[in-house]
C-alpha cells in the first residue's frame, strides 16, 4: 500500500520532468531564429559550391534557383561566389572576412536581405565593374538580381574557377567522395553525353565570341568610315603640280592602309582579328600625317602612338598626365586638342561606346575592346594606358588570352589570379574595400556599411 502511494506521489514529478526533458530536446533540434552562420561556415560552403544560402534566408531564394545559379557559373568556369544571407546578418568586415576564410581570389556577391553589394580581386574585375554592374540590378527580387548579376558578371570577369567545384547543390552541402566516383565513371562510361557537353561549351564560347564582336563591328566601322573621311578631306591628287614622289608614297600607303582595313574587318571572325584592323588604321592615319606635312613644308612628324582618348584624332603630340575616375595619374599620349583641354582644367574629348549600360568609355566597354586598342597603341604602352581601368584588368586576367589573343604587353597577369588559392596573403584594398574597412558600400564604394548602392 505505501509502495503504491510513493509510486502516485511521484507521477506528477515524474510527468515534469518527462515535459522539461521534451522540451530540452524539441529546443535543442528546432532551428535558432538568432544563431548566426558564421563566416567560417559560410566559406567553407562556397569553396565547396559557388552558391551559399542560409538557412535563415532561404525564404529568398529556392534550392532549385540556387542550383540553377551554381550551374550557370560552373559552366561558365568563372570564380563567382554568391551568397545569401538574413537581412540581420552583421556586416562590419563582411567582404574582407568572407574573402580571407574562403582564401580564393575571385568576385564575392552577397545578398543581405533586400539589399544587395559585390567585391572582386582586381584580377577578376575592376572596382568599376562591380560598381556598375552592383547598380545595374538595384532594386529586384532575389532571384531576379542574383540571375542578372550572374548573367552579367560572367560576361565581364575573368579567371577561373577553383578546381574544388567539381559538383554539388546550393546551399553549402559538398558531394562526398564516393558520389564523385560515381559521377566519374558516369561521365567516362557516356562518351556521347560527354561529346555532347563540350560541343554545348563551344557553342556557348562561340555564340559570345560572336556577340562581342558584332558589338565591335559598330566600332571599327566608325573607325574606318572616319579615316576614310579623312582621306577625302585631305584632297591630294598625285598628279598636282606639287606631288613629289614621297607625297604619293604616303598617299599610296594611306590608300592601302584604308583597303587593308576594310579587309580585314570583313574577314574578321572574332575580337582578335579587329587588331588587325586598328593597326591598318594607326598606320594609315600616320602616313596621312607625313603627308600634310610634306604639303605644308613642316618638319616630318615623330611616329607616336594615336591619342589615348579617341585614335580617331589621329597621332599623339606630347604625353599628358590624366587620372581615370577611381585610378591611378599616368601618362597618355594625346591630340593637341586633348592636351589644350587638359591644360585648361578641362575634360578631353574621351571615345565613348554604346554598352548595356549606356554610353560608355572604350575602356570601360568590355574585354572584347583589348583587341581594339591593342592594334592601336600596341604591346609595349598599353598595360601602362590601362593601369586601374576596367579594361586593363580584364585583361590581366588568366582567362583573357584564350578569349581575346595575347601579345598586349605585361598586365601582371603572375601571381594569383581568379579561383586560385591565396589564402589571406591578399591586399584588402585591391579586393575593393576602398575605405570602407570591407563593410559593405554599393559595390566597393566609400561608405562604411552595407550600402546596396541606395
Amino acid at each position: 500500500m505505501n509502495a503504491v502511494r510513493r509510486t502516485t506521489r511521484s507521477l506528477p514529478g515524474l510527468l515534469l520532468m518527462a515535459c522539461a526533458l521534451a522540451l530540452v530536446a524539441l529546443t535543442a533540434l528546432a532551428p535558432r531564429a538568432s544563431a548566426v552562420t558564421g563566416v567560417s561556415a559560410i566559406a567553407d560552403a562556397l569553396r565547396k559550391n559557388p552558391v551559399y544560402v542560409d538557412p535563415a534566408a532561404a525564404a529568398q531564394l529556392s534550392t532549385a534557383d540556387a542550383d540553377s545559379l551554381a550551374r550557370q557559373v560552373k559552366d561558365a568556369n568563372k570564380p563567382l561566389f554568391i551568397a545569401v544571407l538574413p537581412a540581420d546578418y552583421p556586416t562590419k568586415n563582411l567582404f574582407t572576412d568572407l574573402r580571407t576564410a574562403t582564401g580564393i581570389t575571385g568576385l564575392y556577391a552577397i545578398r543581405l536581405g533586400d539589399r544587395f553589394d559585390a567585391r572582386a580581386d582586381s584580377s577578376v574585375l575592376s572596382r568599376t565593374a562591380v560598381q556598375n554592374l552592383v547598380t545595374s540590378v538595384q532594386g529586384e527580387s532575389a532571384k531576379a538580381q542574383l540571375t542578372d548579376f550572374t548573367d552579367r558578371a560572367l560576361t565581364n570577369m575573368g579567371g577561373k574557377a577553383p578546381s574544388a567545384w567539381g559538383g554539388g547543390s546550393a546551399g553549402g552541402s559538398g558531394v562526398s567522395s564516393t558520389a564523385l566516383i560515381a559521377i566519374g565513371a558516369v561521365v567516362v562510361a557516356g562518351g556521347a553525353g560527354a561529346y555532347a557537353l563540350v560541343r554545348r561549351g563551344r557553342r556557348r564560347h562561340e555564340e559570345e565570341q560572336r556577340a562581342a564582336l558584332d558589338r565591335l563591328r559598330v566600332v571599327v566601322d566608325e573607325d574606318i568610315t572616319a579615316f576614310g573621311e579623312e582621306l577625302d578631306r585631305l584632297d591630294f591628287h598625285p598628279a598636282e603640280p606639287r606631288a613629289d614622289d614621297a607625297m604619293r608614297a604616303d598617299y599610296e600607303r594611306a590608300l592601302n592602309a584604308y583597303d587593308q582595313a576594310k579587309s580585314a574587318m570583313a574577314d574578321a571572325r572574332r575580337p582578335e582579328d579587329v587588331r588587325a584592323v586598328t593597326q591598318a588604321l594607326e598606320d594609315g592615319r600616320f602616313s596621312l600625317a607625313q603627308l600634310a606635312a610634306r604639303r605644308e613644308g613642316r618638319p616630318l612628324p615623330e611616329r607616336r602612338p594615336p591619342c589615348f582618348f579617341d585614335p580617331r584624332h589621329g597621332p599623339s603630340v606630347t604625353d599628358a598626365i590624366w587620372t581615370p575616375s577611381g585610378g591611378a595619374p599616368r601618362e597618355v599620349p594625346v591630340c593637341a586638342a586633348d592636351a589644350a583641354r587638359l591644360a585648361d582644367g578641362r575634360d578631353p574629348a574621351i571615345r565613348e561606346v554604346d554598352t548595356d549600360y549606356g554610353r560608355r568609355p572604350y575602356w570601360d566597354a568590355g574585354p572584347a575592346y583589348g583587341p581594339w586598342a591593342g592594334g592601336y597603341f600596341g604591346g609595349g604602352i598599353l598595360p601602362g594606358l590601362l593601369l586601374g581601368t576596367a579594361l586593363g584588368g580584364w585583361m590581366s586576367a588568366p582567362a583573357y588570352a584564350a578569349d581575346y589573343g595575347t601579345g598586349y604587353g605585361d598586365f601582371g597577369a603572375d601571381g594569383y589570379q581568379g579561383g586560385d588559392v591565396s589564402g589571406a596573403d591578399f591586399d584588402p584594398g585591391d579586393f575593393g574595400d576602398f575605405g570602407g574597412g570591407g563593410d559593405f558600400g554599393g559595390g566597393g564604394g566609400d561608405s562604411g556599411d552595407f550600402g546596396g548602392g541606395f
